[in-house]
């Protein structure tokens, strides 16, 4: 027991000098000074990422951190964890550490002037280093788009799933429909194509009504939604969710028998509109968006619907309006990433949203945490990245992913961050003392 009881405490100890070196040296270090950090490291990584990685004996540079490497070849751990230190941690710790007086009075200077103005420039600058980093080789930007994407599903069914208290299973549906649909106006109006025949505009012009083309994927995607909601919200208890999982596989069904959209074979031939930046603005758009809604007065109703159906009725709610708004309003969202998916992969196909689709988006969900738009982020990111970092373990990976998800529903039921509501004001003012009382 004494041991023990030594051990405990010495860890304890070790814990505690961290935290208080931390606190001591970064405490006071704004989001701003962290951003330019990343950049730095990304920078640092593209011009001389590949030589460093060779002089420490690593074939190349890692593509994700050195995850994919040291799997297949574990005697490269050593060099890989020396590379993330060199590359990543230190150059983010020393420029943070040292322009962190500077980066606060500018992120004061931001802050004063607008909060929109601040926030805009710190999504500019975290999408700059994110564009850099990506840059690198393009599995990386193919993962940071699909990383993107997962958010704004993960966002979208957190709304249905954790904010209203429902169980849908309907979101791969509404992502086939928005990707059938965003993958036909494209092909029809804007592609040459041997099935749809000559293109029917300049495809020139194209990509400026790229938006115009996701906007009325989404519209569909809430049309087919009225199809789950008005059944659906008629009744209570579990009747949503077999309707939803229903509505999936008819959805499914059809494409597959649909042989001008390919089948089962798929639809190729997307134009490559859906770069990077496009997918990170539309991200983000989201992101504000669904923020925005639950903060809302109305998302303020749906929590109390959720809460208490018969208590909201009481109250003058009207809870069947709520659910068929806010079912719409994520069926809308869902339609949009699916069809930025269609044009990110080029190539989509029904078999891409069957019952494992459905799996992996309830699984981000669940494993970010409900009622938390933080969550859902951190969710859709740990959760793609682990994917990604486990995929030379190949069939391993789906024994060991469904086991980390099973423990943490024992160990955090409710998900690593519930109930967190996303304040971005937080997150972009400055961490000095003075500036945080002005």
């Amino acid at each position: 027991m004494t041991v023990v009881s030594e051990t405990i405490e010495k860890r304890r100890s070790f814990w505690s000098i961290v935290r208080d070196w931390w606190l001591q040296y970064f405490s006071e270090v704004p989001l701003l000074a962290w951003l330019v950090g990343a950049l730095v490291a990304a920078i640092l990584e593209m011009l001389v990422g590949n030589p460093f990685a060779r002089l420490i004996g690593m074939p190349r540079g890692p593509v994700l951190f050195g995850f994919l490497i040291v799997l297949k070849t574990p005697v490269l751990i050593p060099p890989a964890i020396l590379y993330n230190i060199v590359i990543y941690a230190l150059p983010v710790l020393l420029v943070a550490r040292l322009i962190g007086g500077l980066s606060n009075k500018l992120a004061a200077w931001l802050f004063q002037r607008s909060v929109m103005l601040s926030t805009i420039a710190h999504l500019t600058l975290m999408y700059v280093a994110l564009h850099v980093w990506a840059g690198f080789n393009d599995y990386r930007v193919l993962v940071v788009k699909l990383i993107l994407l997962a958010i704004m599903v993960t966002l979208s069914l957190n709304v249905v799933n954790g904010y209203m208290g429902e169980f849908s299973c309907s979101h791969p549906g509404f992502m086939a429909l928005g990707a059938y649909t965003a993958s036909i106006l494209s092909i029809l109006f804007f592609v040459d194509d041997s099935t749809f025949g000559p293109a029917l505009l300049p495809p020139a012009i194209g990509q400026f009504a790229f938006p115009i083309i996701l906007i009325i994927s989404g519209a569909v995607s809430s049309i087919g939604a009225l199809l789950v909601a008005v059944p659906s919200f008629r009744t209570r208890g579990d009747y949503l969710a077999i309707i939803s999982l229903a509505f999936t596989f008819i959805v499914k069904s059809l494409i597959e028998n649909m042989e001008i959209v390919g089948g089962p074979r798929g639809l190729r031939g997307q134009p490559d509109w859906a770069t990077l930046p496009v997918v990170f603005v539309w991200t983000m758009i989201c992101v504000w968006v669904i923020n925005n809604y639950v903060r809302s007065t109305f998302g303020k109703t749906m929590n109390a619907v959720r809460d208490g159906e018969m208590a909201a009725n009481a109250m003058t709610i009207n809870t069947r309006r709520t659910k068929m708004v806010t079912f719409l309003f994520a069926a809308f969202w869902a339609g949009v990433a699916g069809g930025l998916l269609a044009h990110v992969l080029r190539y989509v196909n029904p078999g891409s949203f069957g019952i494992q689709k459905l799996a992996e988006v309830l699984a981000m969900v669940y494993f970010g945490g409900l009622n938390s738009v933080v969550g859902s982020i951190v969710g859709a990111v740990g959760f793609n990245l682990l994917s990604e970092a486990l995929r030379p373990l190949e069939l391993y990976k789906w024994i060991i992913i469904p086991i980390m998800i099973i423990l943490i529903m024992i160990y955090r039921p409710t998900g690593l961050i519930a109930f967190t509501e996303f304040d971005v004001k937080k997150l972009i003012q400055p961490r000095n003392k003075k500036d945080r009382e002005a």
